[in-house]
């Protein structure tokens, strides 16, 4: 479990406009990197509505924001049009980055388990450590709680 102060684990996905990122290259920039279970459904969605109408108050923070699910970077490109998302969605299908940072791992819903994807956002500082950890992330709050974790 990734808690306050450690380094960040680094990764490198493909984005929904086909790039590769990697977390290395984001040194030097405050990075908000959400996990969420899968694009297009209820609570995902509201989540990454609330970070898209904030989004002014993210750059003017300077937070690059990244939103990492299992689906693929085509899934990604239709849920980034579809809402008109203005930050980067990354595909983690092997869920690799998802352990990494702890956040893949046994769910249950209407009765039956599973394997996900906690909702779970982490903040990193500019040195790649982790300056902020928000866990079982509630949609309709995560942008603001956010902010608020910028603001310092």
């Amino acid at each position: 479990m990734i808690e306050v102060g450690a380094p960040a684990p680094d990764f490198t996905l493909g984005s929904d406009t086909g790039e590769q990122i990697s977390l290395a290259d984001l040194r030097g920039k405050q990075v908000v990197l959400y996990f969420y279970p899968k694009d297009d459904t209820p609570g995902c969605t509201v989540q990454a509505l609330g970070i898209r109408d904030a989004w002014k108050e993210f750059q003017d923070r300077g937070a690059v924001v990244l939103g990492v699910s299992p689906d693929d970077e085509a899934s990604h490109a239709k849920f980034r049009e579809t809402y008109d998302l203005p930050f980067t969605l990354l595909a983690d299908t092997d869920h690799r980055v998802s352990e990494a940072f702890g956040v893949w791992g046994e769910k249950s819903f209407a009765g039956k388990t599973y394997m996900g994807v906690e909702r779970s956002t982490f903040v990193i500082d500019a040195d790649g450590t982790i300056a902020k950890v928000f866990r079982k992330v509630k949609p309709a709050e995560h942008a603001d709680q956010v902010l608020e974790a910028l603001r310092g």
